[in-house]
């Protein structure tokens, strides 16, 4: 079995599929590992580290012709999936409900092509949910930026000249990477308040020493996949309202709202950042499916009512060594689970509900029930 690995081409993408630890992983069953030359170069990892740990360098365009898995960040061009041969396994994320040309392409070329934002949020996928690993470190990026920007310190400081007080950090959104920004925030010493749809996260939420908003939108609720359900008109601006008062007593806000497939909500208004204090800071960790703040634009800082708003994309990237490390994991703990021991070759097993979850096409058609459902 032949398991490509290209560089990535997005623009400011910094993080790789497989890192030299994945590798030795995958090359000690007998896997075949092909890489492009200077795959490792934005997180600093030689050609040499990937060939001692069993790789061999070969051409990009010979990679996507031989392979029989492809494992990368971002999705391929149509170019690409042309020159793929039938019956290839394809793992990146997708995207799939937003490219519809390029899941038509797959399943034209015969591509089992599986997405890894699909990949179910159960407890037997978390090993290998990307999506997850991803958000956690974009929650830690956010607060980084927020509080490198700000032109003040996050913790209380007691000094000769009187008590400095702590900043105050609001997080909008409660999942994976809400969860790990509370976290942060609180590590560098903030106050931190924390707003979330579902009421169950709440005592995840204080357990981390953040306060819950309380705020009554009525019935809410998340997905069995875990994702917070969309609200109403009428629930979001219920939920505008409430966030006003407490993002006008904020030095950071970050927002992380998304639902998945869908365009992000709007939950920041212009009105609510002319309430807020000049010199405060809000992170969009949405912004690349649409934003949550009125106003924000995609891999800029701008600056409204003396708010800065940061929309910077892949914040996962700026941490990229930990982040390829973590995706490499993730991608090889993912072909462990369909490994068939006896056959010594990778399966894909189509009762298995991780692989009904994921898989977008097979055999020339689109077999994923969300998609075609939708459709």
């Amino acid at each position: 079995m032949i398991i490509g690995i290209l560089k990535e081409t997005s623009p400011n993408e910094t993080r790789i599929a497989l890192t030299p630890n994945a590798v030795k992983r995958l090359t000690a069953k007998g896997i075949q590992v092909l890489i492009e030359k200077g795959l490792g170069n934005s997180v600093k990892i030689s050609d040499e580290a990937f060939i001692k740990a069993g790789t061999a360098i070969s051409l990009r365009q010979e990679i996507l012709i031989k392979s029989d898995m492809l494992l990368r960040v971002r999705k391929p061009s149509l170019e690409e999936v042309a020159l793929m041969k039938s019956g290839t396994v394809h793992l990146s994320f997708l995207d799939p409900f937003n490219e519809k040309d390029l899941i038509t392409a797959f399943a034209s070329k015969g591509i089992s092509a599986i997405s890894l934002e699909m990949i179910p949020r159960t407890t037997l996928a978390q090993k290998m949910d990307a999506l997850s690993s991803q958000a956690s470190l974009a929650g830690y990026t956010a607060v980084i930026l927020a509080a490198e920007r700000m032109q003040k310190i996050l913790p209380m400081m007691m000094t000769p000249a009187g008590t400095i007080p702590p900043a105050r950090v609001f997080i909008i959104g409660a999942g994976v990477a809400g969860l790990q920004a509370i976290a942060t925030a609180k590590r560098l010493g903030a106050r931190v308040d924390a707003f979330d749809t579902r009421p169950v996260v709440k005592e995840q939420v204080q357990s981390l020493g953040a306060k819950f908003v309380e705020i009554d939108l009525g019935e809410t609720g998340q997905t069995k996949d875990g994702y917070a359900k969309a609200l109403t008109p009428e629930q979001l601006t219920k939920q505008r309202e409430g966030m006003a008062k407490v993002s006008a007593q904020s030095d950071i806000v970050i927002t992380t709202a998304q639902v998945f497939g869908r365009k992000a909500p709007v939950i920041v208004t212009r009105d609510m950042i002319s309430g807020m204090k000049p010199g405060s800071i809000v992170v969009d960790l949405a912004v690349e499916t649409g934003g949550n703040v009125e106003g924000v634009e995609l891999g800029k800082e701008i600056e409204i009512n003396g708010v800065k708003i940061i929309g910077l994309a892949n914040l996962p990237g700026k941490a990229a060594v930990d982040a390829s490390e973590m995706l490499g994991a993730n991608f090889v703990n993912f072909i462990e689970h369909f490994w068939n021991k006896e056959k010594n070759s990778f399966e894909l097993k189509m009762d298995d509900e991780i692989m009904k979850g994921c898989l977008i096409t097979h055999n020339g058609k689109v077999v994923n029930e969300k998609l075609t459902a939708k459709a």
